[in-house]
């Protein structure tokens, strides 16, 4: 019976969790502190410790540290709120096995606990049969490099359109260089695995690469955590922070929804790149950096310049070299390979084969317009392999509510051209309000110029709505 230690200050949380794994066959531990739970660790063995980031007498970055120096062989799974995640994310970096975030669903922690053993399991095995020895073994480390540089390159799909081959194409010529790079999309379209790709064929590629999603950022915390703070610099501010341009010193630095910055923080940025050196919040020292900036939107940048939402300076300081991702609607021919790609994603994280895809899914997924692009896909795929019986095949009805109905839409509602088609009468209350709604989306997108993100915004609706009308109507634009 495995062991597990569940360190968590809020004690419904702690018992939840508690009758929720013993149940499952787990032998589990509970207490709220974490001084508590390193005497706990002195005196037992635990094969898997759940902790919340935040304890009233420490937090989870220096809990892990404890933790691996008792015993570096127990896995780690952080328990985080939305607003720690990305500290989350730097904490799986230095060592914990994954993090989950509140609200918390038993199930998700099930099997991710089921996961986590699975994954300590195979690599125990794989020692076992292949162990390394940095000074004995030299083949044994050059297949050890090898297969860890396949693992860093199965984590992308490299399409076949026109658009997919161009998008790498850009990636390897900018990468080698020391450019500022924008990397402009619609949401879900992957600009962070484009970011990782220019790292990961950059000479700084053995150096860190930090993530910072700008839009969670408020005001107040967007400068302590780009540039770090010192201890009493502020009520609250309890420790010394390393902020995110320290933590990607020599590497990459990638900060997604570049326009939700403030103007304050928007100034100091342009000081950080002219001058190269940070000043963390509450101190006069300058730190010397020397970190490569790219930056990503789902509104092109030039646009927010425009608006007089983003300084136009600044703007010419990061556009040194810019990439557009297409849309998954615009790559069609590349579906198969995400698809594919995804599945057997999720059969490792589900430990389970998923059947074959139905021909009608197919005929869905090849119709559907993807307003959440390959995140959407991604989701999709997990949610069929979840509900379907291993090894049936994945039929309609493990889809989504909204891409159900899309595709159902039945021929009488759907245009026969460009133009929408009059049915039936032009007293037909029905045909009259679908012929109003055509004209006011086409109106609309002429006058933003057909950026779909703006003619939502316009419309009061989320642009999956949006997409959802374009195909209903048969507007291509």
């Amino acid at each position: 019976m495995k062991n597990i230690l569940i360190i968590d200050d809020e004690i419904n949380i702690c018992t939840l969790l508690s009758k929720f794994l013993s149940k499952h066959g787990f032998n589990v531990d509970t207490t709220m502190t974490g001084a508590a739970a390193l005497k706990m660790m002195k005196e037992k063995s635990f094969d898997l410790v759940l902790c919340d980031y935040r304890l009233k007498d420490t937090d989870g970055a220096q809990l892990l540290q404890d933790i691996r120096q008792i015993n570096p062989h127990t896995i780690v799974i952080i328990i985080t709120g939305y607003t720690d995640v990305r500290v989350a994310v730097e904490m799986v970096k230095n060592g914990a096995y994954d993090y989950l975030s509140k609200p918390l669903y038993p199930d998700e922690i099930l099997n991710l606990v089921h996961k986590a053993f699975a994954h300590k399991e195979s690599e125990m095995e794989r020692l076992a049969v292949q162990p390394v020895d940095a000074g004995s073994a030299p083949e044994a480390r050059e297949t050890l490099l090898s297969r860890n540089q396949q693992d860093k390159n199965d984590k992308y799909v490299y399409g076949e359109s026109d658009g997919a081959k161009e998008l790498i194409r850009q990636i390897k010529l900018v990468a080698p260089t020391d450019y500022s790079v924008i990397i402009f999309g619609e949401t879900g379209t992957g600009k962070e695995s484009v970011a990782h790709l220019i790292h990961h064929h950059s000479k700084r590629a053995e150096q860190p690469f930090v993530a910072l999603d700008c839009g969670s950022l408020s005001k107040e915390l967007a400068a302590s955590e780009l540039f770090g703070h010192e201890k009493g610099a502020f009520t609250g501010a309890i420790n010394t922070k390393i902020g995110a341009f320290e933590q990607a010193q020599g590497g990459t630095l990638f900060l997604d929804e570049i326009s939700n910055l403030s103007y304050d923080i928007q100034v100091a940025m342009l000081r950080v790149l002219q001058e190269k050196v940070i000043r963390r919040v509450g101190s006069l020292k300058e730190i010397p950096v020397d970190v490569r900036i790219i930056v990503a939107s789902n509104e092109k940048l030039s646009e927010s310049v425009q608006r007089g939402k983003f300084r136009e300076d600044l703007f010419h300081r990061f556009n040194e070299f810019t990439i557009y991702i297409p849309p998954l609607r615009e790559r069609s021919e590349d579906l198969p390979l995400f698809v594919t790609s995804f599945v057997k994603q999720v059969e490792r994280e589900l430990d389970k084969s998923c059947g074959k895809i139905s021909s009608e899914v197919w005929k869905c997924f090849q119709q559907y317009n993807w307003p959440g692009n390959i995140r959407e896909l991604k989701n999709v795929i997990r949610r069929a392999c979840l509900l379907t019986p291993e090894m049936q095949e994945i039929t309609m009805a493990a889809l989504p509510l909204e891409m159900k109905e899309a595709f159902t839409q039945t021929a009488e509602e759907m245009p026969v051209s460009g133009e929408l088609a009059i049915m039936a009468n032009d007293n037909d209350l029905k045909t009259v309000a679908l012929q109003a709604e055509y004209n006011k989306i086409i109106n609309v997108l002429k006058e933003v110029k057909y950026n779909k993100t703006k003619a939502a915004q316009l419309l009061n609706i989320d642009r999956k709505t949006l997409y959802n009308k374009l195909r209903l109507l048969n507007i291509n634009y």
